[in-house]
């Protein structure tokens, strides 16, 4: 199926892209492991594994990350005023494992048992993560198929470590080259 769509100053572009083959090449690109989390305005505490995260800027200090349209907690996020951004070590595999997996039901906690403090507005932010990011929601941006979530930072933490890295489809740590 050929498809085409103009943009604003006239040129045509080829949109028809195989979306199973996009995905793997972007895979290629490595990037952190975090797990995004924050405080339902009904109280429940949220939390998704995401490498969606990125800098945006540092005057003012603003950290996006995202999230598919069709996630059964897009509500949720969406109304939470804050998140915070906790960027795993490599140790901390199942950290991740655990909140990349759907829950099982609704009143299932995730967050039972785990080491962690409420940030700023509630949002859950674990204790020996890499980095920490408590963000004021900022701005919402629907873009294709997934919501863009850019926050304020608020707050920061950070540790030495290895971080916990993904790419080709799979967790990672990083090896030093030398110089």
């Amino acid at each position: 199926m050929e498809r085409e769509t103009k943009i604003a100053d006239g040129t045509a572009v080829d949109t028809s892209v195989d979306t199973g083959a996009l995905r793997t090449a972007l895979g290629r690109f490595a990037t952190g492991v975090t797990v995004i989390t924050a405080r339902a305005p009904d109280g429940r505490n949220l939390g998704l594994t995401a490498n969606s995260f990125s800098s945006l800027s540092l005057d003012p200090p603003l950290v996006l990350w995202s999230l598919r349209l069709a996630s059964a907690q897009r509500q949720a996020f969406s109304n939470a005023a804050h998140f915070a951004v906790n960027v795993l070590t490599a140790e901390q595999r199942p950290l991740g494992d655990r909140f990349a997996r759907p829950s099982a039901s609704p009143d299932d906690d995730r967050f039972d048992g785990l080491d962690w403090r409420p940030g700023r507005g509630g949002a859950p932010v674990f204790n020996h993560v890499l980095a920490s990011f408590e963000c004021r929601t900022n701005r919402l941006i629907e873009l294709g198929d997934h919501l863009l979530f850019i926050g304020e930072v608020e707050h920061f933490a950070f540790a030495d470590g290895a971080p916990l890295i993904y790419g080709n489809g799979r967790y990672a740590v990083p090896a030093a080259l030398a110089a």
